[in-house]
C-alpha cells in the first residue's frame, strides 16, 4: 500500500507499506547543489536513511554522530535508484533529498523505501512544475524495487518467492534485491547465495519474477498518484 501527502511539510511524501514494513518516504526540495556541483545548470538528487529504535524487534540504536555502514550503503542505493530516472539538467540547480525513515521493519526496508520515495519525489517534482520553477518535466519515468529470493517451505522443495519478509529473508538460501524502472530497464541487482550456489536459469527465474511484482508496484505508484503513464 502506497499513502502520498502524508507529512504536512514535506514537498512530498509516501507512507510505504510492504506487508509489516512500513516506511515514512518524504521529498525536500532545497535551492543550491552540493559544493562540487555548482556551475553545472544540473541539479541533484540523495537520500537518507533510517530505522527508528522500536521498529525492529529488539530496540536498534540511534544513530547521531557515527553512521552505521548499513544504513549509508541503503542511502547511496536509494540515490543511484532515484537519479537513473531522473534528467539532473532539467532540474536545474536544485537539490532533492529524499528522507527514509523506517517505523517498522519486516524484511524489505530498502526496496519499501525506493519503491516510496519514487512517489514522494514525483509529488515534489509536481509541486516545482506548477510554481514555474521548471519549464520542462525532469523525471523520465518511474522506479520501484522488490525483494526475491529462494526459500525452502515447509515440506516442499526450495521455491522462489516474492516480498520476502523477516523470517523468510533470514532463513532464505538466496537472497536479491532487484530496482527496475517502468519501461523494464534493470538498475541494479543485489543478490547473494545465502548457502549454496544459484544457477543461471535460476537467476532469470528470480529476476523474472521480480519484474512481475515491480509492475505492480508501479500501477500502485500511479494509482497513488492518480497519474496516467506516470
Amino acid at each position: 500500500k502506497l499513502t502520498r501527502d502524508i507529512m504536512k511539510n514535506a514537498d512530498g511524501s509516501c507512507l510505504a507499506e510492504f506487508g509489516d514494513t512500513r516506511v515514512i518516504c518524504t521529498a525536500t526540495v532545497e535551492e543550491g547543489v552540493p559544493a562540487w556541483r555548482k556551475g553545472s545548470r544540473a541539479g541533484w538528487v540523495s537520500a537518507e536513511y533510517a530505522m527508528l529504535p522500536a521498529s525492529t524487534s529488539t530496540r536498534s540504536r540511534r544513530e547521531y554522530k557515527v553512521r552505521k555502514g548499513r544504513s549509508m550503503e541503503i542511502e547511496r542505493l536509494i540515490g543511484r535508484s532515484l537519479r537513473a530516472v531522473v534528467d539532473l539538467h532539467r532540474l536545474g540547480e536544485l537539490t532533492v533529498i529524499c528522507d527514509c525513515d523506517v517505523i517498522q521493519a519486516d524484511g524489505g526496508t530498502r526496496t519499501a523505501a525506493i519503491t516510496g520515495a519514487w512517489v514522494a519525489l514525483r509529488d515534489a517534482v509536481n509541486g516545482l512544475l506548477a510554481a514555474g520553477k521548471l519549464t520542462s518535466d525532469p523525471l523520465r519515468e518511474a522506479v520501484a524495487a522488490i525483494s526475491v529470493g529462494i526459500v525452502a517451505l515447509p515440506g516442499a522443495a526450495p521455491a522462489c518467492v516474492l516480498d520476502l519478509d523477516y523470517q523468510e529473508d533470514s532463513g532464505c538460501e538466496t537472497d536479491m534485491n532487484v530496482v527496475m524502472t517502468a519501461s523494464g530497464g534493470l538498475v541494479e541487482i543485489q543478490g547473494t547465495a545465502e548457502g549454496a550456489p544459484f544457477s543461471r536459469q535460476q537467476a532469470s527465474e528470480l529476476l523474472d519474477l521480480a519484474a512481475k511484482g515491480i509492475d505492480e508496484l508501479v500501477r500502485l505508484q500511479r494509482a497513488a498518484l492518480q497519474e496516467e503513464g506516470a
